[in-house]
């Protein structure tokens, strides 16, 4: 066997539970509480997000079971691998890497709406074209840019950076948010009585409520940044699933919160009505001026930066890991000399996403919109491998654990992946792509599949006992999944 390259044990439980919370945020619950609100009205958005964060928990059920059997880099990728065998992990892989290379991209287009607001004398200097209706400006551009780049070389420096970083991150959100909601409750013109009609009268509260539990696999991806990184855990693995629950009541809360603090503000149809970029900065705005308007940006800042780097560790993991596994070029599994970090899958992600700015804001967010099915296909292998580990009734199989209640909870973590993979692809759900996310979905197929056929048959020619070792760093000939797996390939 070759050497197999494996990352430093360095992270903290609490820098965890940031990465994962800090990354389920991002900067959605600061720019698009309007957005939202107009899909299905205040309180439509928050029980849609409150029982799509308890989805969410039952699904991470098999998260938690599958850190603690497989503490390595690549996550599903990983766990794929080890329920369904190498060409499974090969698609979810795929489309996992996309969803988190979006969504870098993505972070860096909200601080340059950030920049926008803010400084639209910085932002909007040098137009240079226009795209789908969007402007694209050389100022924005170029803010997004240094944003990738810095955040890029500050992962290079090493993990302890990172996870310390976005513990910083997460708190400075924290306080500014708490503040935030507190003086826009206090302020004279607010009034509760702004949040009526709580639901979206023109579609009606049931509908409202699942297009809201539609996007929750794109509003709280993040969480599972946790098992991305499992391999540099400096704690035991079972403490994962408590992180994760944590992370994601969290971030439940945090959506919650932005929403009641924009909607007491005006009533809200009023705020729609105006077609504003950024709903809750006018309000806010208009209510404190400019100390308003800083403290409003210092929180939205911390949700992109811990956006940014959350899933610039994530992304790196998995094409590390992938690497490793030799679907990748092995070059991705090479460390820095010094820093000892997956330095190609940094640098790689940071020249993909260079480009998403030159863009445009309206045409990323239909790729980020189709990014969403790839990660419930991650979910899915997730909760079926987790599944497959645990037995209704005693069995003579000793690696198949007895335990009805994860039994249940991992086949609901399945129902909840597939409903919401539903939701996405079938004609007239609430959750449905519009056609320029298709277009995108079907070249990213197609991509993928040209890869793949390019790479089939050298991938099918390592040895099993190879794959093992270079995924897991043990091989798995003991382990009834992998064995079931085997004879299937055969």
């Amino acid at each position: 066997m070759e050497e197999r390259k494996q990352l430093k044990k360095t992270l903290k439980p609490h820098w965890v539970w940031a990465i994962a919370f800090g990354s389920a945020v991002g900067w959605g619950a600061f720019v698009l509480p309007g957005d939202w609100m107009a899909a299905a009205g205040p309180l439509g958005v928050i029980l849609g997000f409150s029982i799509g964060a308890l989805l969410m928990i039952v699904i991470a059920v098999s998260y938690g079971q599958l850190i603690q059997k497989l503490p390595v880099s690549g996550g599903e990728f990983a766990y794929a691998y080890f329920g369904f065998g190498r060409y499974h992990a090969s698609f979810c892989g795929w489309f996992l890497t996309l969803g988190y290379m979006c969504i870098v991209a993505l972070n860096a287009s909200a601080l340059a709406l950030l920049i926008k607001f803010v400084l639209p004398g910085v932002a909007m200097q040098g137009l240079m074209y226009n795209i789908a209706g969007w402007d694209v400006y050389g100022g924005e551009v170029l803010v997004a840019c240094i944003a990738l780049i810095t955040f890029a070389y500050l992962n290079i420096r090493g993990t302890s950076i990172s996870g310390f970083m976005q513990f910083i991150f997460c708190l400075t959100l924290i306080a500014g948010l708490s503040l935030l909601v507190i003086a826009m409750i206090l302020h004279p013109s607010s009034s509760f009585s702004n949040v009526q009609p709580l639901f979206n009268p023109e579609i009606g509260a049931v509908s409202a409520v699942i297009a809201i539990i539609a996007i929750s696999p794109w509003a709280y991806v993040g969480f599972d940044n946790i098992p991305q990184a499992a391999e540099e855990f400096n704690f035991s693995p079972k403490k994962a699933f408590k992180l994760i629950v944590i992370a994601l009541l969290c971030a439940a809360a945090t959506y919650s919160l932005t929403i009641i603090a924009t909607a007491v503000a005006m009533p809200w149809q009023s705020l729609i009505a105006q077609e504003t970029v950024w709903g809750t900065g006018l309000v806010v705005e208009n209510a404190y001026g400019t100390i308003g308007v800083i403290l409003l940006s210092i929180s939205l800042a911390m949700g992109i930066f811990t956006g940014l780097n959350g899933f610039y560790v994530a992304t790196s993991r998995l094409l590390f890991a992938m690497g490793r596994a030799e679907i990748l070029p092995r070059v991705f599994a090479k460390l820095h000399p010094k820093y000892e970090t997956p330095f190609v899958g940094i640098i790689f992600t940071c020249l993909i996403t260079l480009s998403a700015p030159f863009f445009g804001r309206q045409a990323l967010l239909w790729v980020v919109d189709m990014s969403a099915i790839g990660v419930t296909i991650a979910y899915f292998y997730c909760c079926a491998v987790a599944y497959r580990l645990f037995s209704w009734t005693s069995t003579a199989d000793t690696d198949v654990i007895v335990s009805p209640a994860k039994k249940a909870m991992t086949l609901l973590g399945l129902i909840s992946s597939t409903g919401f993979f539903l939701l996405l692809v079938v004609p007239g759900s609430p959750g449905f792509l519009g056609t320029p996310s298709w277009i995108a979905l079907f070249i990213w197929i197609a991509i993928g599949f040209v890869f793949f056929m390019m790479k089939r048959k050298d991938f099918a020619r390592i040895p099993k006992e190879k794959l093992d070792y270079n995924i897991f760093g043990k091989t798995l000939e003991s382990e009834s999944i992998s064995s079931n797996t085997t004879k299937k390939e055969a």
